[in-house]
């Protein structure tokens, strides 16, 4: 009985609520070495100098500045290698944000997106938390091969007026709208900087033919800026708009600041106004963060904690925009950077942020020489790396529903915005996994004899006795069947015993229970009589539940057809007296 009784104490703590939070940091420090150091220093010095032109290109680009976006780099960066679940993973602003940020700017301004994006980092904390890590991998392929490219499509559009140094000051932020705006300004091309973007452009591609460590875009800042500089200097070229000439330069470490709102509104006011765009920042940031880190662990043979990585992702969401940042999230591109180079513990991470943080400290200056086209050309770059053009490509040989979702997803995500896209795209899948489920769900009325199929064995033909008729569902039993089903039953027939064979039907919903109470009680009523087969152990504790099993009686709920169609000869035999 104490046996017992300790069994049942171990049970009830096993399911105790536990908060599944354990860096990767304070594991991977046990047995922490100066080879590892070594190699750790390494890579977050390279990872860091790749990470510059993208934090500053992804400020810029997202409506606030390379301050915003370096600070962004460096607090966000340190937490989620602090904080997250995974050895590898460097953290920072990333291209898919750059839409939503900029949207968000525009309608709620500054302090509406600090708010976003502090309620997106409780979400994905509260998802931590909730162990939703798992489930959230589980988002369909093609909505986020739609939304990416339409991402990609996005960026590659906002970086027009750089690249053409066309000096547009307001851009619509509607993509047809910032396309006629382009076309309408076209007679303003500034010839030195689209030469400077092309050129910047060039370079990226080429520089990986002559070496794999040094980042091609770094390659094209360093050469573009000193060009720039020589051309100002020497030729007398000053029409090349560079950082200094529309941003505050990086003047230090930023301070605490609360978001400042506008007169006449709240935090909860804006709170309610932004929250779809929160959800969209948390949803979006948590995808792209556990498949960077599902993609590093196939590479370091490691495994991460999704949920960790959630709350570690969190954390950084919510401290960022009380110092100026923006929202970030695992990026696959440095990551995939850091292991190249030997990162295998988060001290990489934290030692990128240290590279990026003498950056914003002592490098100010020689920033805001960099060439606005040059970081057009970047993220030019970035957006077809983006794109997935060959992923794309080779889901239009699938099938039609899963092109229908990709699509739709993709040009919504370019006409509208992402939070639509999204919900689009996921009730679309949702339809269209129903309707793919009904057409292999089958229901068919046997009378006389029947075909039972045995795997590996030899088929048998079963008779079925007299005054009766089967009813043989295949797959699931959910409300997307349920209609078929009762339409079917409405037919008029003299067979009095109906047996139901649910042997190949995995589960049942309360839209299937449904259907199945009113046949059972209409037939019931016209006195028939009916049985259930091959009622698997889910489905009978469902109907059970239900009270169904009451209604056809016990006796009359088998697990084989062999006793059902035994059980109808008995039935019938008894009619027959």
């Amino acid at each position: 009985m104490a046996k017992a009784n300790t069994i049942n104490t171990k049970a009830k703590k096993s399911r105790k609520f536990s908060i599944d939070f354990k860096p990767r940091l304070f594991s991977t420090l046990k047995g922490y070495n100066k080879q590892l150091f070594a190699k750790d220093a390494m890579a977050g010095v390279i990872v860091g100098i790749v990470a510059i032109p993208l934090a500053i290109a992804f400020g810029i680009a997202s409506g606030v500045g390379p301050t915003e976006g370096l600070v962004t780099a460096i607090m966000a960066g340190f937490i989620i290698s602090a904080l997250g679940g995974s050895k590898v993973q460097i953290g920072g602003p990333t291209g898919a944000f750059i839409v939503i940020i900029y949207g968000i700017i525009q309608q709620f301004g500054l302090a509406g997106l600090a708010i976003a994006t502090v309620l997106a980092g409780l979400m994905q904390i509260v998802m931590g938390v909730f162990k939703l890590g798992s489930i959230i991998k589980f988002m369909p392929y093609p909505i986020i091969v739609g939304f990416t490219g339409g991402i990609a499509i996005t960026i590659f559009s906002t970086q027009m007026n750089d690249l053409f140094g066309l000096g547009i000051e307001n851009v619509p932020a509607n993509f047809i709208d910032k396309w006629v705006c382009y076309f309408q300004n076209i007679s303003n091309i500034n010839w030195w900087a689209l030469l400077v973007g092309m050129l910047s452009i060039l370079i990226i591609v080429v520089t990986p033919k002559f070496s794999k460590k040094i980042p091609g875009s770094l390659m094209a800042i360093i050469i573009m800026t000193a060009a720039t500089w020589a051309l100002k200097k020497y030729a007398g070229v000053d029409s090349i708009k560079t950082i200094s000439d529309l941003y505050e330069l990086p003047s230090g470490l930023p301070s605490f600041r609360m978001p400042a709102l506008a007169e006449g509104e709240t935090f909860f006011s804006t709170a309610q106004a932004v929250l779809p765009s929160a959800f969209t920042i948390a949803m979006l940031g948590a995808i792209e963060s556990l498949l960077s880190a599902m993609v590093a662990d196939g590479v370091i043979g490691d495994r991460h904690n999704s949920n960790t990585e959630l709350i570690g992702n969190g954390i950084a969401n919510v401290v960022v925009p009380f110092f100026g940042g923006i929202p970030a999230t695992g990026a696959i591109a440095r990551t995939m950077a850091n292991i190249n180079n030997g990162g295998r513990t988060p001290v990489a991470g934290i030692i990128h942020t240290l590279v990026l943080l003498m950056v914003l400290l002592f490098l100010g200056s020689l920033v805001g020489l960099i060439p606005m086209s040059c970081l057009a050309g970047v993220l030019i770059i970035v957006a077809y790396n983006m794109s997935g053009w060959r992923t794309i490509v080779s889901m239009c040989r699938q099938s039609r529903s899963d092109i229908a979702v990709l699509f739709a997803t993709l040009l919504l995500t370019v006409i509208f915005d992402l939070t639509i896209a999204i919900e689009i795209g996921l009730v679309m899948a949702v339809i269209l996994f129903i309707k793919r489920v009904m057409e292999n769900t089958s229901i068919s009325v046997i009378e006389d004899e029947m075909d039972v199929h045995h795997d590996g064995e030899q088929d048998e033909k079963l008779v079925i006795p007299a005054l009766t008729e089967v009813y043989e569902i295949e797959g699931p039993f959910f409300f997307g069947i349920a209609n078929k089903f009762e339409e079917l039953s409405h037919r008029r027939t003299d067979n009095i015993i109906r047996i139901i064979r649910m042997r190949k039907v995995s589960f049942i919903d309360a839209t299937g229970i449904h259907n199945l109470e009113i046949f059972i009680k209409s037939a019931q009523d016209e006195g028939h009589i009916i049985i259930l087969s091959g009622v698997n152990q889910n489905v009978h504790a469902a109907i059970k539940q239900a009270g169904i099993v009451d209604m056809v009686g016990e006796e009359n709920v088998l697990d084989h057809i062999h006793k059902a169609l035994a059980r109808a000869e008995a039935v019938s035999a008894t009619i027959n007296k």
